[in-house]
């Protein structure tokens, strides 16, 4: 593998001023110049005419797919829990999110009392009922 050094060209003998030279690290007696390259744009060169759109085009639509895909069916999805969980009454027959079947005995703000079996009662906040069954469920369990 070889290394490049590459200087500028400072000495006044130098054939073009601002010229580089490059030499190989190991070899001696080669000697190449490198001129400087400037960015530039080119004249006459047609502009894009949508300025840019067509580059953010598949940002755009990949946004849409998520929102249509993702983002409104939860939104959805959210929107029927908290209308389900508005309307719980004592006596309602719900599933929790833990898969215990029972019967609301007890209504608090934040939690319900869940009768699981004949004495047998649990406090579980609101948020964790995840459906509400049909009356005459738990008989048919």
């Amino acid at each position: 593998m070889e290394v490049w050094i590459i200087r500028r060209v400072t000495a006044p003998t130098a054939a073009i001023p601002g010229w580089y030279t490059a030499r190989p690290h190991f070899r001696t007696g080669v000697t190449v110049l490198i001129a400087p390259a400037y960015a530039q744009t080119a004249s006459g060169t047609a502009q894009d005419p949508t300025g840019g759109l067509m580059g953010m085009l598949p940002l755009i639509i990949m946004a849409v797919v998520l929102w249509f895909l993702m983002i409104r069916p939860q939104m959805k999805r959210t929107k029927e829990h908290r209308a389900m969980l508005g309307g719980l009454q004592k006596g309602d027959e719900v599933v929790t999110q833990g898969g215990i079947a029972g019967r609301i005995s007890r209504m608090g703000e934040n939690y319900l009392h869940v009768e699981i079996a004949d004495g047998v009662e649990i406090a579980v906040q609101k948020q964790a009922i995840a459906t509400l069954l049909p009356k005459g469920t738990l008989k048919n369990l």
